[in-house]
């Protein structure tokens, strides 16, 4: 066992008033950071409450999470091609079940579904296969939506008041694309749910009036599955213009569909082949038979002193179609 001598042994000693003076500035010191986390706190609650304000004016706080992917973040170009595939199986699905089980001849079908495209019943090309009538149905439902629905804001139950809200927020983003979103995304938040029976009937007799005609019974369009086709459509619709944008607000952008008509050059940058195009393949020039769901784009607002076009036009979906070779071929 060690012995150390008494001299080695140091205390460490302060007087009384060096201690007092080391414990006031410790507390002192403690109630500042204590003073300052209480600051922090207040202020997080402030910004807080700030991003609800914004959130509240720009619409995107109410019910945006219905537009919204998985993990919270706003709506992206993903999660619209899904859903835009959804609605495209559930439009081959309604094709697909008027002609297992139509309600007229298929080639009366088919003449009717030329002379709403056409306006006339003297360009009907000869055909009226059951593949043949499918298609042209995708392709009339297609128009229907693109020229009915997506490309016109509906909000209400007025054919007349959603024509008159595209028309404003035509003239909103020509001026200013950041007040546009914030109008859009505020009268999205506050549209019906959904679209009564007799505006759907009625959209659907203005764009198709002659198939209509055949595709009813007693002068009443069949309830399914034509009106959940056009009812999951007013969903999409929605969700394209109601949702908030993927680029946090800085720039505006919306949606809008395109259906390239029957006859016009294929454009492989805007359509998407579902079927085998021979006529390509021989590098021949082939031409569109039918469109069976719409190309999508996204619209923004060209920035200042650009020299190209006032709007930026980007494909999002590129449409579906099948070719005149193919179409054809099916007959």
């Amino acid at each position: 066992m060690a012995f150390y001598p008494e001299h080695q042994l140091q205390v460490d000693a302060v007087s009384g008033e060096q201690y007092r003076y080391a414990l006031t500035n410790f507390r002192i010191a403690h109630e500042k950071v204590e003073q300052q986390r209480h600051q922090l706190e207040e202020q997080e609650k402030q910004v807080a409450l700030l991003r609800e304000r914004i959130a509240l004016l720009e619409g995107s706080g109410i019910d945006d999470n219905k537009y919204t992917k998985q993990g919270g973040n706003s709506v992206d170009d993903f999660s619209i091609k899904n859903a835009a595939s959804q609605l495209e199986r559930l439009i081959n699905r309604w094709a697909a079940d008027i002609v297992r089980s139509p309600p007229a001849h298929l080639n009366e079908i088919y003449q009717a579904i030329f002379a709403d495209l056409t306006g006339t019943y003297d360009q009907v090309p000869p055909g009226g296969s059951a593949m043949q009538v499918q298609n042209l149905l995708r392709h009339a439902m297609s128009e229907t939506i693109h020229d009915a629905v997506i490309n016109c804001f509906v909000v209400t139950n007025s054919t007349e008041t959603n024509d008159q809200l595209t028309r404003i927020h035509e003239h909103l983003f020509s001026r200013d694309p950041i007040v546009a979103c914030v109008w859009r995304r505020q009268t999205f938040s506050a549209a019906v749910e959904s679209c009564s029976p007799q505006m759907t009937k009625r959209l659907l007799l203005e764009q198709l009036p002659a198939t209509m005609k055949l595709l009813s019974q007693s002068g009443a369009v069949t309830p399914f599955p034509g009106l959940n086709v056009m009812e999951s459509a007013y969903e999409f619709s929605r969700m394209l213009h109601g949702a908030s944008s993927s680029s946090g607000g800085s720039v505006d952008a919306f949606y809008r569909s395109f259906v390239p008509e029957i006859g016009s050059t294929l454009y492989a940058r805007q359509i998407e082949l579902v079927k085998r195009c021979l006529r390509s393949e021989r590098n021949e020039t082939d031409r569109v038979g039918a469109t069976i769901f719409p190309g999508l784009v996204k619209v923004t607002k060209a920035p200042a002193g650009a020299a190209s076009a006032d709007h930026i036009h980007t494909v999002v979906r590129r449409a579906q179609v099948i070719c005149e070779c193919a179409l054809a071929s099916a007959g």
